[in-house]
């Protein structure tokens, strides 16, 4: 049954003058009044959320993971397991479970009860249905598969009766339960998951069991949702039973930072997300609160491409590690919320080791990489070999905060051991294509909830993402990957862990940057209990409105 033996695996503030009046129309608010008010929770009221954008859509196998509408399926949608800030695994839609056959095989009990927004119930059945589509999706209908599942060693998933299922693996999955915690494995009616792909991204038709539905919407401006007054079975970690204490909550579309800071901060809105870092502390004296999450996974930091110029140099990478000031980065962009990174995982992940000496600045060891493979400065400063600048093209993450920021000042510092960078900006619409374009270094913002799910990224074997373009040309990283997919015990695997870390690390095919804080939340001083789960998402279940 359920064991905590699974718990630990798992600017600067200038209020932009902005008249009332185009506040009102940018966030389609009322003022609220900022004096903290009862300290008792209260039912009722309407929440504006300001966000940057919904412009990936509303594909569930497709983004459900995305930084911005993964806010929204977080409020219509549940999951069969919850994960909180320290990575601890709690029952959800799953009351219990048990881990048998060498972690082969599972057995979920199921809540019983719960349904869908339609009436449907959320029953084993549906479970089944949910757990196939996370495993395996639908190519022939362009029906992605969750890429942290781990699919590689799914063998099938059957409902024994209405509220039991069990699950198969050919080999051991440490992995599976704390991957279903992972917001990528959300709960949405069998329904929903029958239809064609086009169909699916009509918010209508994504039919979830969460706390709030969809009331209407207008595409690219506000999404209002609504609570169910019905709903019943959130999760206990949260403290909380019964309906969602707030009527609604409106997402807004305002693609500006400085206005979402400033409708908040002139009381027309209640949540803005991703401010400014810089402008954090000036906001919290102001009595604002901003929560700054840290979500389980990966650095913020490159995926490096091993296969294009200039990064298929193993002398090239190193030398960009080396020639990255990660302090100068943190005291000039960032805030004390930032830490440094030590390894290509986040430091709430168990299993994150200290591998920082592998890639430490140091501007004269990284000059000396680039002139021993013969890489000589030009008459421009700017590194050449036979003819070919040692140059590449760098487009900021439009998913994580000041990014722009980082970048700039990253091309600045590497521009000063000869490496020219360019630049390019895009929108999180544009940045899709960016990564298909496979470019030399492509910064990556991922979570995951258990490290055993890594191994579906760092190569092509069984269908992996193969971050790095190696495909299966490593043979010592595809041993450390299947060894960590198939560990049979968890000391065992965290060791393998360590390995795989420094291996990666030495061999250039990631460059770490900082600890990431991908989800910045300005808040009102009205809204109370706020909580965030282990994917950085703020959780309005439990929130409410202090008159």
């Amino acid at each position: 049954m359920y064991s905590h033996e699974f718990g630990r695996r798992v600017f600067l503030a200038s209020v932009s003058a902005v008249t009332a009046s185009a506040l009102l129309t940018a966030c389609g608010g009322t003022s609220a009044s900022s004096s903290s008010g009862s300290i008792t929770p209260v039912d009722g009221g309407n929440l504006t959320f300001l966000i940057q954008g919904y412009d990936t859509g509303w594909v569930s196998s497709k983004t459900s993971i995305s930084s911005y509408e993964g806010n929204l399926w977080g409020q219509i949608t549940d999951k069969l397991v919850y994960v909180d800030e320290k990575g601890e695994l709690s029952p959800w839609i799953a009351e219990s479970w048990e881990e048998l056959n060498g972690a082969k095989d599972f057995v979920l009990h199921l809540k019983k009860g719960v349904t869908f927004s339609d009436g449907t119930p959320l029953d084993a059945a549906a479970v089944v249905e949910n757990l196939n589509a996370w495993a395996k999706g639908d190519p022939d209908r362009g029906i992605s598969k969750v890429g942290l599942f781990p699919s590689s060693n799914f063998v099938s998933a059957q409902a024994t009766d209405d509220a039991t299922v069990k699950v198969s693996f050919s080999s051991p999955a440490l992995g599976f339960i704390a991957t279903l915690a992972y917001h990528g494995c959300i709960l949405l009616s069998p329904k929903t998951l029958a239809l064609p792909v086009d169909a699916q991204a009509d918010l209508s038709q994504e039919i979830g069991s969460g706390p709030f539905v969809v009331k209407s919407w207008k595409q690219g401006d506000s999404y209002v949702l609504e609570k169910r007054k019905d709903y019943n079975w959130g999760p206990p970690a949260l403290g909380h039973t019964g309906p969602a204490r707030l009527d609604t909550i409106t997402y807004k579309v305002i693609k500006d930072t400085s206005v979402r800071t400033s409708t908040v901060a002139s009381s027309q809105a209640e949540v803005a997300y991703n401010v400014e870092p810089q402008e954090i502390e000036s906001l919290k004296a102001q009595g604002f609160t901003v929560g700054t999450p840290r979500y389980l996974g990966f650095v913020d930091g490159f995926q490096v491409n091993t296969a294009t110029f200039p990064t298929n140099e193993l002398s090239v990478r190193q030398a960009i590690q080396h020639g990255i000031d990660r302090e100068e980065i943190r005291k000039t962009v960032y805030t004390s919320d930032w830490t440094a990174a030590t390894t290509f995982l986040q430091g709430n992940v168990p299993e994150a080791g200290n591998y920082g000496d592998s890639f430490k600045f140091d501007p004269e060891l990284a000059k000396k990489l680039l002139d021993d493979a013969g890489w000589k400065p030009g008459t421009d400063g700017y590194r050449q070999k036979d003819g070919k600048t040692l140059e590449f093209t760098l487009s900021p993450n439009p998913y994580v905060p000041s990014t722009k920021a980082e970048d700039e000042l990253i091309a600045q510092q590497l521009q000063r051991v000869g490496l020219k960078v360019n630049l390019k900006v895009v929108d999180v619409a544009a940045y899709s294509a960016v990564q298909a374009s496979k470019p030399p270094l492509f910064q990556t913002s991922r979570s995951f909830v258990d490290v055993g799910t890594v191994a579906g990224v760092l190569t092509s074997q069984n269908k992996g993402e193969n971050w790095f373009n190696l495909g299966t040309s490593d043979q010592k990283l595809n041993d450390l990957s299947t060894a960590i997919a198939t560990a049979s015990d968890r000391e065992s695997r965290a060791k393998i862990a360590g390995e795989l870390q420094q291996y990666v690390l030495e061999q250039g095919y990631f460059i770490p940057l900082n600890q990431l804080v991908q989800r910045l939340y300005l808040i009102s001083p009205k809204i109370k209990d706020v909580q965030y789960n282990g994917l950085a998402y703020a959780n309005f279940y439990t929130a409410w409105i202090s008159q």
